[in-house]
């Protein structure tokens, strides 16, 4: 499987910086800053980010796909800085690419696809006014794609595992926030992330409350509703990151 490249940072152009600390509700119980709270950490930098440059925008921006390379995990009450920048362009959709650096050498690096959508969160618009003069030059004219590579189903006799989204999962879009699917490879790795770790997960249909499965292959896992359909998938770069829970 081939992930999502990571672009180097811009020479020229919007790169915007925010903060995090890793708190209580952060970390395992090793004290390393969990993979679904980097992913949170990443999704509040992209809204302070918007929200910072000022452009009208009453439009939704979902992720579509997102890849996360942990060097180093932050640690417990280490202080970090989230650079963010656009590293490429779509019609409907642009690109993101990340750096979490902490102040005690936690180091992530990630790449995310987000798609603009109507107010609703239903339909695909176009960029927000403005847009191109803001985000266009970080990018240097890369244009991306949005078509998903991952397999969209997984092979007979993946292995089946019950998982349940919590009211509490919901975010402002009444959807499972995209972040909380991390908890799924959390749950897998049974806090003994290897360093380094590199995924990414493809989300095709946004998730509701109530009963969900997870099935396993090798490094791949998908996660399905109660009827079967796929709602995203996640690539392990590395399948032994995984053995331990098998």
């Amino acid at each position: 499987m081939e992930l999502t490249p990571l672009s180097p940072a811009p020479s020229e152009g919007r790169v915007f910086t925010d903060v995090a600390r890793a708190g209580l509700g952060d970390v395992a119980p090793s004290g390393r800053v969990r993979v679904d709270a980097i992913a949170r950490w990443l999704q509040d930098a992209a809204f302070a980010d918007l929200v910072d440059s000022g452009l009208p925008d009453d439009g939704v921006w979902v992720v579509r796909r997102l890849r996360i390379r942990v060097e180093r995990f932050p640690r417990f009450r280490e202080a970090a800085e989230v650079d963010t920048w656009c590293s490429g362009t779509g019609s409907l959709w642009a690109e993101r690419r990340s750096t979490v650096r902490g102040a005690d050498g936690g180091l992530v690096e990630a790449v995310a696809l987000w798609v603009h959508l109507d107010p609703r969160g239903t339909r695909p618009r176009p960029m927000p006014e403005g847009f191109a003069e803001v985000y266009a030059p970080s990018a240097a004219g890369r244009r991306v794609r949005a078509r998903l590579r991952h397999r969209a189903t997984p092979p007979d006799g993946a292995k089946h595992v019950r998982w349940v989204f919590r009211v509490a999962d919901l975010d402002l879009a009444d959807h499972v926030n995209n972040a909380v699917y991390w908890q799924v490879l959390e749950e897998r790795m049974a806090d003994a992330a290897p360093e380094p770790l590199d995924a990414e997960i493809e989300h095709r249909s946004p998730a509701d409350v109530g009963e969900a499965t997870v099935l396993t292959d090798g490094p791949s896992l998908w996660i399905a509703d109660g009827d079967g359909e796929v709602l995203a998938s996640l690539f392990v770069a590395s399948p032994q990151n995984l053995a331990s829970a098998d």
